[in-house]
Parts: C-alpha cells; sequence; structure tokens
C-alpha cells in the first residue's frame, strides 16, 4: 500500500470510522465516496455491485475491529449436535455441492446452522456429481440429494442445484445458501421475522468477511448479491426461481435479484455478518467478463425483468435428472 493511499485513509476514511465504531453503529462503515440509506437496523447499499472496504486493506487492524465487533453483536456458533427436529419447520436451508475439497468447508457450514437458535429449520445439501461421493459423510440431520451430471467435465450450474433443493424443500422460506459461509446463531431467526412483516425476498448480508489460508482476515466485502439470500418458497415460483442457463461462474444472482426487485417485496437492508472460509477460485472466477455465465448475463440484463420472469415460469425447472445446457 503507497504511503499516499495510507494518507488519504487516514485523512478522509479513519476520522468517520472512528466515530462510527464508538457509536457502535459498526454497520454504518462505508468508503468515502459510497451512499447508503438506513433503516431501524441495518444499511442497504445505493451501488449496483460489490466492493471492498477500503479502510480495512489500507489498515488491517480496523477491519479485525470491524469483524470483532459484528461478530460480538451477532455470534456464529457452531454445534456438532443436530438443531431441534422440525415436524413443520419455518426455514429450509439450501446448499449445493461438489467436490470432496470443498467438503470441509461445506461440514463447518453447516455446524453453523446445526447453531442456528429461534428458529425451526431443516437443511437441504444438493450434492451434484458424476456420482455421489459426500453422503456417507453429512450429519444425519441433513437431507441430502444427488443431482447426476452428464460427465466429470459438467461445470457447476448453481441455479439447478438451488432449485432442485427448493422443490422438496418443506418450509415457506428459503434460505440459498454457499457452502463455504459461516452464518450467525440468529440468521434463521431474523429472516423469518422479517418474512413475518411481509417481506417475500430478504439480503440480510451487510458484510462478509472473508478469511485467508491461514484464517486471517483477507478482505471485507460488502453489497455481494450472492453467498446467501433468502425467498418465500412461494414467491421464488412465482419469478421462476433460479434460471438453469446459467452454468458455470457468475451472473445468476444479479440475475435473481433483479427478477425480485421487478416482482417487489425486497428487504435489503443488511445488518448481519458472515464469514467466508478460504478457497482457491473457483473455475471460470478468473475469466471475469469472459466467463460463459457471465456473458450470458450481459446477453439477458438489458430484457424486461418481468419478460425474463414469464419465460422461466414457462419452463420446467428443479428436475434432479435433467442437467440444464448453457444459453437455453
Amino acid at each position: 500500500m503507497s504511503l499516499r493511499q495510507r494518507a488519504g485513509a487516514l485523512i478522509y476514511d479513519w476520522p468517520r470510522f472512528a466515530l462510527q465504531m464508538r457509536r457502535g453503529r459498526w454497520v454504518e462503515v462505508r468508503n468515502r465516496d459510497e451512499t447508503i440509506t438506513t433503516d431501524a437496523r441495518g444499511v442497504r447499499c445505493e451501488w449496483r455491485f460489490s466492493s471492498d472496504l477500503h479502510i480495512a486493506k489500507v489498515f488491517p487492524p480496523a477491519g479485525e475491529r470491524l469483524m470483532r465487533a459484528a461478530l460480538r453483536d451477532w455470534p456464529v456458533v457452531e454445534r456438532d449436535a443436530a438443531p431441534a427436529a422440525a415436524a413443520h419447520p419455518e426455514a429450509s436451508f439450501i446448499i449445493g455441492h461438489r467436490g470432496i475439497s470443498r467438503l470441509p468447508h461445506l461440514l463447518r457450514t453447516l455446524r453453523s446452522i446445526a447453531g442456528q437458535s429461534g428458529a425451526a429449520i431443516e437443511c437441504i445439501v444438493v450434492e451434484q456429481s458424476a456420482i455421489p461421493e459426500i453422503e456417507s459423510t453429512l450429519p444425519h440431520w441433513v437431507r441430502y440429494i444427488h443431482t447426476p451430471t452428464p460427465s466429470p467435465s459438467f461445470e457447476y450450474a448453481r441455479a439447478w442445484a438451488f432449485n432442485v433443493g427448493a422443490r422438496i424443500a418443506r418450509a415457506p422460506l428459503l434460505i440459498l445458501q454457499d457452502n463455504d459461509l459461516v452464518v450467525p446463531e440468529r440468521y434463521a431467526a431474523e429472516a423469518v421475522a422479517r418474512a413475518k412483516e411481509g417481506w417475500s425476498f430478504l439480503d440480510l448480508k451487510r458484510f462478509v468477511f472473508y478469511l485467508d489460508a491461514n484464517g486471517a482476515l483477507e478482505r471485507i466485502a460488502q453489497n455481494l448479491q450472492g453467498g446467501t439470500v433468502i425467498a418465500a418458497r412461494d414467491v421464488y415460483f412465482a419469478i421462476g426461481g433460479f434460471d438453469e442457463s446459467f452454468v458455470g461462474w457468475g451472473g445468476e444472482d444479479n440475475d435473481f435479484r433483479e427478477r425480485a426487485e421487478a416482482h417487489g417485496g425486497v428487504y435489503g437492508f443488511g445488518y448481519l455478518p458472515f464469514v467466508h472460509l478460504f478457497h482457491e477460485p473457483q473455475q471460470g472466477k478468473l475469466e471475469g467478463d469472459a466467463a460463459p455465465a457471465v456473458r450470458r448475463y450481459r446477453e439477458i440484463e438489458h430484457v424486461p425483468a418481468t419478460e425474463r420472469i414469464a419465460r422461466l415460469r414457462a419452463r420446467e425447472i428443479g428436475n434432479p435428472n435433467a442437467p440444464p445446457t448453457p444459453e437455453t
């Protein structure tokens, strides 16, 4: 980090950061050129795509201080024991998964889901692979479904995994969760509470704390479209679910959010912290805008969201035995 960048952060970013931390308003920490809107709980980011918190890059101790404050208010509780069984769960966690290398990430994410309190939950893991690999390693309280792929080289289709899980979910509220994101103890309870207020789509993330290979804080992301999002089950299908034409990395979360906003009922004031576990970049991510799924999003982003909804509602989605094909 250059001396000029450090000086700029010290002059322009640090005073506001220090004031917000003293006031206990860590949710309002932002970059100097960003605009936020607040409600009684959290923050809505008034810019389109995700960004990293600059002061945490320039002064890592500031990022660590922010993470400690956030997790003190909204702690993560990890348990091996199963959550209380519920005949009628209030929220269904749905996690797509592929590969043995990510299994430790999945198991730790499941431990944080087992630590949920204040809401009746279930958890569904959708393994997408040529042959089943992980079923025997999962906790007994997790519902498992395998979706066979045409070949081992078939690119991961996250949208398909979510749709398959949504089809078999028993709860009226879906939490569409990545397998590398540890969640706070009250996440499901907060989701259920906001849904009872009448919201159909929820994005409660304020900050995502990315860990490095040594478990130290690497960066702090805000305004992420994906990672974990929440939708009422009936409205999820009313907007067509996730678009299964997205195969490979990128774009599906942006498309889903745009269709959700076109439908209405989106609560986008983030106030919860999440912890992202380290792994090597997934296939396609380093390609950026050249990734086929990202190109797919660029092709359809100017199509009115209502038209996209109508197109998707006319299709079958979530068939565990029907792998999607790109750009269909």
